[in-house]
């Protein structure tokens, strides 16, 4: 099965992570949840404490499938870390899928990936992402699928899904969430 790395850092946006991680779970994809934070929690913008499945430190230089970025004010703190730059830059120069939403495609702006592609984002940062098509829920270009915000995740759930497993397995697991 694919295997897929979410990160997570305080202020992370709730339902952006919560969402593709549950149905990525359900179709069977090996989702690893790795926190900033050492002593592996973060704290979400609605107040709701996770406990990731690892610390960012214990990942190392290991590459997965997809790199999932979720958004929420917490993206400052993933663009103020140079690990998370460098996983990035090492997901894509292995040609690896990269994912983010809302706020988080910032985070693949300032790596330089989102030059002369097509993306979205949530429009509070627009002014930094002058290429963003804001009416977009979703936009897959090349290895690099981007994402509006909140009201988008569970289809953008569904669209990692069917990217990593397949369209049917997708279908399958919209069908059983009656989505």
């Amino acid at each position: 099965m694919p295997t897929v790395l979410t990160l997570l850092a305080e202020g992370f946006e709730e339902i952006e992570t919560f969402a593709p991680v549950d149905l990525l779970r359900r179709a069977g994809v090996e989702v690893t949840v790795a926190s900033l934070a050492d002593n592996r929690h973060a704290t979400g913008r609605s107040g709701i404490v996770a406990h990731a499945d690892v610390a960012l430190s214990a990942v190392g230089e290991q590459l997965f499938d997809l790199l999932f970025i979720p958004g929420g004010p917490g993206v400052k703190h993933l663009r103020a870390d140079s690990r998370v730059r460098g996983l990035v830059e090492r997901h894509a120069a292995a040609d690896r899928w990269l994912a983010a939403i809302c706020a988080a495609p910032t985070v693949l702006h300032d790596a330089g990936l989102l030059n002369r592609r097509r993306y979205t984002a949530h429009f509070s940062v627009a002014d930094e992402l002058p290429a963003i098509e804001v009416h977009e829920r979703i936009v897959t270009d090349s290895r690099i699928t981007t994402s509006r915000g909140a009201g988008t995740a569970v289809e953008f759930g569904l669209h990692l899904v069917a990217l990593l497993v397949s369209t049917e397995k997708s279908a399958e697991v919209s069908k059983a969430i009656c989505f």
